[in-house]
């Protein structure tokens, strides 16, 4: 992979720039020292990874990100100090279009710090492979102003997928939409497990909905956003227990969209309802058809919108979303088919 490091910080950069070297299997393209290099080294030599840093003179790595993955778009890591101590721009840019997050390996306390990173870089360069590669990645357009379910009070179901992008996109579908009481709403997001539960308890303190974080054995419950938080996959069972399961192994996407849902449409025989976000590759695609097929409500988040126009863009093609709808639609669809309010 053609890696570029977009660090302020020399001590930081050159320890990137080791673990990086370290391997036959990459090398660096380039080093930014702000923000706005960043964005210029991208544009003259897009590379197959970024490695962002969050805090850089010019532009922040929130805003970096942003400028490009509007203008030169390509796979972007978070790599920063301490992530749990920068929660709030660690959301922002995944909301950006960041795809994971990690320490940097000098100031993660751990001496198998450059291990975990390359560990991570491999699963990026997986993911990239899967999805066939940044050239896949377009410049995104501006956004344009049944039967009684098994457990009491339960009616309905809404099963959210998402990556690139996803946080602030669940935010803005659930902040405008107030479930009615006998809904459950389940989300499953494409973040490393150490990162979960602070997405959890992110999301909860930009809802007005319970969030919690899905433990192995729960079940589904009425009134709350369930958060899947392990790199093993979501599951749900006849009995509507959520567990995980490690299983496919090899597949790139972790959790996946496309399990979680494939379980929903054969599992639940309420009224369901998917929802696929923005995200890179096609997880979640293959699943919302299942759902479809099955007699589900299914929505895809149309391009405008999208950060990445991945996933959303595969669901399209196999004519798995009965719905393709702008973010600020999906919220009103949801009202219309299971109740609720704004």
């Amino acid at each position: 992979m053609k890696i570029g490091i977009a660090n302020d910080v020399p001590m930081a950069a050159e320890a990137l720039r080791r673990v990086v070297a370290s391997t036959q299997e990459h090398e660096v393209l380039w080093i930014a020292r702000t923000g706005l290099e960043a964005v210029r080294f991208c544009a003259e030599q897009r590379p197959d990874l970024v490695l962002m840093d969050l805090n850089m003179p010019e532009l922040d790595g929130v805003e970096a990100t942003r400028r490009i993955m509007d203008e030169s778009p390509c796979a972007i890591l978070v790599v920063t100090g301490r992530p749990q101590d920068s929660v709030n721009q660690v959301f922002r840019a995944l909301g950006a279009g960041a795809l994971d997050v990690t320490a940097t390996p000098m100031l993660a306390g751990k001496a198998d710090g450059a291990a975990e990173l390359l560990h991570k870089i491999k699963t990026m360069d997986k993911l990239i492979r899967h999805s066939g590669g940044n050239q896949s990645m377009q410049p995104r357009i501006r956004e344009r102003p049944e039967p009684e379910p098994k457990i009491a009070g339960l009616k309905s179901l809404v099963a959210i997928g998402a990556s690139t992008g996803g946080p602030l996109a669940i935010v803005r579908i659930l902040s405008g939409w107030k479930p009615p009481p006998g809904c459950a709403i389940v989300v499953v997001q494409h973040i490393d497990a150490n990162f979960a539960g602070h997405f959890a308890r992110w999301l909860g303190e930009q809802l007005p909905i319970p969030v919690r974080a899905i433990e192995h054995g729960d079940m589904l419950t009425p009134g709350e956003v369930l958060v899947a938080k392990s790199n093993d996959h979501l599951v749900l069972d006849e009995k509507l227990q959520l567990s995980y399961d490690p299983n496919p192994r090899d597949y790139a996407y972790r959790p996946s969209v496309d399990v979680f849902f494939r379980c929903v449409a054969q599992h639940w025989d309420g009224e369901a309802v998917g929802v696929l976000l923005t995200g890179m590759g096609r997880d979640g695609a293959e699943g919302l058809l299942a759902m479809r097929q099955a007699g589900k409500h299914t929505i895809a988040q149309d391009q405008a919108s999208s950060a990445v126009y991945g996933m959303p863009r595969a669901a399209a093609e196999i004519d798995a979303a009965a719905s393709i709808l702008p973010l600020d639609k999906i919220g009103n669809c949801l009202r219309n088919i299971t109740g609720g309010s704004r």
